[in-house]
């Protein structure tokens, strides 16, 4: 069995099409096709159903995708440990973070990983919408839930709270609540329903059963902005909230507590710039988890 075979079909299985995969690894879409029916010549079985819309796993490729899971993870591993520990660590890590998490917080502390490792890139991609670590969009992500399938390996870095906000601007010409009950009496900001990732970000019901936002924003540094410029009462971030000296808290329902995850694939654990920028993100929150409280 030829490995670079066993690439391209994972290559194909991620990407979900033939096409994808070819511009992914940059090879001729002829070429991706023959090497994939090279492999399933070899294992004497048919991996692939060819869709209009794409390639879709049989039975038998979907079994053998964990094994050519597991081959990748051991050839990773391998050209590590011949790559040596005393080298400069390098490469591209891309993470995907919330844009809460990863503008307000890592954005302006990742240069200082950077600074210390010359031939590491970083790119940092604050997503509002899912995405896949299996199909290597990402090789580190944060996420607010940790994963319960697939060959992932997740640690939890830090609960944080949720908690109404205003500005100052908007006490002063409206006044604020002094009950839950006043809330819909108010001009409320919040998220956009149907373009949350988790069941546990759709939380504007605890804090009112009546909620409804005139204003909805997808973006969690988007409500902030709003709620600063006096647009209405927000539920934000706390520890977003305490960087804007014009918000006040709206204390009349107390802040909720989620939690941030870090999450890569167990393939790629073998990999020191992976494990570098891993450890130096749970090392900046540990840092300053005062911060989140």
């Amino acid at each position: 069995m030829n490995w670079d075979d066993v690439r391209i079909f994972l290559a194909v299985a991620r990407a979900g099409q033939i096409l994808g995969a070819a511009r992914r690894l940059q090879l001729n879409h002829a070429t991706v096709s023959r090497r994939v029916a090279a492999l399933e010549e070899a294992l004497r079985a048919k991996l692939f159903r060819r869709l209009t819309t794409g390639s879709e796993l049989t039975p038998a490729g979907i079994r053998f995708l964990e094994i050519a899971e597991r081959m990748e993870a051991d050839m990773i591993a391998a050209r590590s440990a011949v790559a040596g520990e005393g080298e400069e660590v390098s490469g591209t890590v891309r993470i995907g973070a919330p844009d809460g998490f990863g503008v307000a917080f890592l954005a302006r502390r990742l240069g200082e990983l950077t600074a210390q490792h010359r031939e590491l890139t970083i790119q940092l991609v604050p997503v509002p919408l899912s995405f896949s670590l299996s199909r290597r969009e990402a090789d580190i992500a944060i996420t607010v839930e940790r994963p319960t399938e697939g060959r992932l390996v997740a640690g939890k870095l830090v609960d944080y709270t949720l908690g109404l906000f205003a500005s100052r601007a908007y006490a002063d010409q409206y006044g604020l609540p002094q009950s839950p009950a006043d809330l819909p009496r108010h001009t409320l900001i919040g998220y956009v329903p149907d373009l949350i990732v988790s069941p546990s970000l759709d939380y504007a019901a605890e804090f009112s059963p009546e909620w409804r936002s005139s204003f909805a924003i997808s973006s969690a540094l988007g409500q902030a902005e709003a709620v600063r410029a006096g647009a209405g009462i927000g539920i934000l971030h706390t520890f977003i909230a305490r960087s804007m000296p014009e918000l006040l808290p709206v204390d009349v329902v107390a802040p909720i507590r989620r939690a941030y995850w870090l999450v890569y694939h167990e393939s790629v654990r073998p990999l020191r710039r992976v494990q570098a920028v891993a450890d130096f993100i749970a090392g900046a929150v540990e840092r300053e988890r005062s911060l989140f409280a």
